[in-house]
């Protein structure tokens, strides 16, 4: 089983908008992914993410068993962070809606980000 996370607006779910920056986010919309079937979908509150704490999500989603988190874009120092605690993390830099984003995670369609696909942070 595969739990993905994906950084959300609002009160997330399969129906909301992902957060632009995924440290920065109100909510992470988990969904628990096994035999190509969507399982559960479940709502983890982000917790407050001071300038330099980029640890703190890394942490919780590590301690919610999150190991694939999808982002529009990262910083090198948590994208580190997530590598050090075995979280995968994919890029889909396009589209707000979480649904398609993780229908396309579902069929294997997103990549694991790259170093050279970091941004500075704070975006």
């Amino acid at each position: 089983m595969v739990r993905v996370a994906i950084p959300s607006e609002g009160k997330g779910g399969l129906d909301g908008m992902r957060a632009g920056h995924f440290g920065h986010c109100d909510v992470f919309t988990c969904i628990d992914v096994e035999d190509g079937q969507i399982k559960q979908v479940s709502i983890l509150a982000n917790k407050e993410h001071v300038q330099g704490g980029c640890m703190v999500p890394v942490n919780l989603l590590a301690e919610a068993g999150v190991n694939a988190l999808v982002v529009g874009g990262i910083g090198m120092r948590p994208l580190m962070g997530f590598k050090q605690v075995g979280i995968e993390v994919y890029h889909d830099g396009v589209r707000q809606e979480i649904r398609p984003v993780v229908e396309d995670f579902v069929a294997g369609k997103l990549q694991i980000i790259s170093n050279d696909q970091v941004c500075g942070g704070g975006h």
